[in-house]
């Protein structure tokens, strides 16, 4: 559950407003105030086989989304913490189909309702992972040259990048989401960068922007031949795709997802590494065949049975198998929990869960009240004149001139030129991002060794730039971002200087 001093002050507004107006405009804020309440939403976006549902996998902490094409792949897909597995087809009028997870854990790759007449399938499982995050799986984002269905084309315009069928209530749900992953394999291309502008146009306000959108470079072992390291290929190549996107996602994290599903979800058995200890006792040139491909990993002649290394490769792959092969070569008597736990490194997992801690958990707050926020000022407009749209008005308005919601107006001016739409110098925008994006002084002010009174005096400084930059440095548009930067500057001096202790000066 997301909570924090901006969502709880926004929530008490909800409650003050729906007591003012009528029950339509009553009924939409209800429904802001009942989001405030939930969990972060984040999107899982990408093409068609780009592993995005492996991903989903690794972040539950459980193989719960199919990863094979079927209906349920072709449909949106949330996941949210409860206190039992449920599994529940949610038709396009409201009414729900509750389904069994299957045998294996999973969903059922058959939903028994036809797909014109499903909005999304709402997943509740009891993974600690979900408490504090709900994940929402996508259908693969087309080509621009695929079809749209008509529904999804009036719902998000021509340039809607789903792929075929998929209607507006699908759409609705994953335009929800607060903050977005992309997942990518090798090559960004030039539609899959168009697709994903259009993706990010439907999305939250607030979420869609290189502040609080990732990217994933994902299956990274499939860059090099048979078992080899892939990592030398995957790391310049993440950043060489960051650059491409840079004014789309904040970073792109290089992943081995199906190692990452494998370890995170537990399927790693003490069978599978007795299995893979005893490939280790083959002739060196004997195993340096047997790993040079898929097929002769499953054909040649070894200690393990066909079946059984079949069952290693749907978990590994070769690049999983030749790594666990020589962590074990070197320290046979390496247990199951210990090499477990050197896959989902040599995954590259652990740094993206970093980043989605930096990135986007920490920031749930202030993501979830800028979005709320965003909502009551479109049911505002969209309200017929009257004392609702007044009421609505001027609850929002009062509450963005209290100084703790200046930090929202931070993120949204900070967002436009991340975005691109607003130009600032590179080093103006570096300053104003960390500003809009941290509560941490020092970091904010690069000044990691100051005391209080030092960083009190470098934000008037800062300040100061950014009011003499307003007036004299700046066209119209730059001009309102320097404005609300020059205030985040002063409001963070009065902090440190209210606050003197390492944490309100900096952490």
């Amino acid at each position: 559950m997301t909570t924090g001093p901006l969502t709880t002050r926004v929530a008490t507004l909800c409650d003050e407003i729906v007591a003012r107006v009528g029950p339509e405009a009553g009924e939409q804020v209800l429904y802001v105030r009942q989001r405030l309440a939930e969990p972060l939403r984040v999107a899982i976006a990408g093409r068609l086989k780009a592993g995005k549902s492996t991903l989903v996998n690794a972040l539950i902490g459980r193989r719960v989304a199919p990863t094979a094409a079927g209906e349920c792949t072709r449909v949106v897909t949330r996941f949210r913490y409860g206190t039992a597995d449920r599994v529940d087809v949610v038709r396009r009028d409201g009414t729900r189909v509750s389904l069994p997870l299957g045998d294996d854990g999973m969903i059922p790759q058959r939903l028994g309702v036809p797909a014109v007449t499903i909005a999304h399938v709402d997943v509740t499982l009891t993974s600690d992972n979900l408490r504090d995050l709900t994940v929402v799986d996508t259908p693969g984002l087309a080509s621009t040259d695929t079809q749209v269905s008509a529904r999804a084309q009036q719902q998000l315009g021509a340039g809607a990048p789903f792929d075929g069928d998929i209607d507006e209530d699908s759409t609705s749900e994953v335009a929800a989401a607060e903050a977005v992953v992309y997942v990518f394999t090798q090559a960004v291309r030039a539609d899959d960068l168009r697709a994903l502008e259009s993706f990010r146009a439907v999305s939250a306000r607030l979420a869609s922007s290189p502040i609080n959108a990732l990217g994933v470079l994902g299956k990274v072992d499939t860059l090099v031949g048979g078992a080899g390291d892939p990592w030398p290929v995957a790391g310049p190549l993440a950043e060489q795709q960051g650059a491409l996107l840079a004014r789309t996602v904040s970073e792109v994290v290089p992943v081995v997802g199906l190692l990452a599903e494998t370890g995170e979800a537990g399927r790693l058995t003490a069978a599978d590494c007795a299995a893979l200890l005893r490939l280790t006792t083959m002739p060196a040139g004997e195993l340096q065949v047997l790993l040079a491909s898929v097929d002769l990993f499953r054909t040649r002649p070894a200690p393990v049975s066909p079946e059984h290394r079949a069952r290693l490769l749907s978990l590994l792959d070769l690049y999983g198998v030749g790594f666990s092969l020589a962590q074990l070569a070197a320290d046979p008597r390496l247990g199951s929990g210990e090499l477990i736990r050197r896959l989902v490194l040599a995954s590259g997992f652990p740094r993206l869960r970093h980043t989605l801690d930096q990135t986007l958990r920490w920031r749930a707050d202030a993501i979830k009240a800028g979005w709320a926020l965003s909502r009551l000022e479109r049911i505002a407009g969209h309200t017929a004149a009257g004392p609702d749209r007044e009421a609505l008005r001027d609850a929002t308005e009062r509450l963005l001139r209290e100084p703790a919601y200046h930090r929202l107006r931070l993120l949204e001016v900070a967002q436009r030129v991340a975005t691109g739409r607003v130009s600032l110098p590179v080093e103006w925008e570096q300053e104003l991002i960390r500003l809009a994006t941290s509560e941490d002084a020092r970091w904010i002010l690069r000044q990691p060794h100051a005391g209080p009174g030092e960083l009190a005096a470098a934000a008037v400084e800062a300040a100061n730039r950014w009011r003499v930059y307003a007036v004299a440095g700046a066209g119209p548009a730059q001009s309102r971002v320097a404005q609300v930067a020059q205030r985040g500057f002063h409001l963070l001096a009065r902090t440190i200087r209210a606050d003197p202790t390492p944490s309100g000066a900096g952490r």
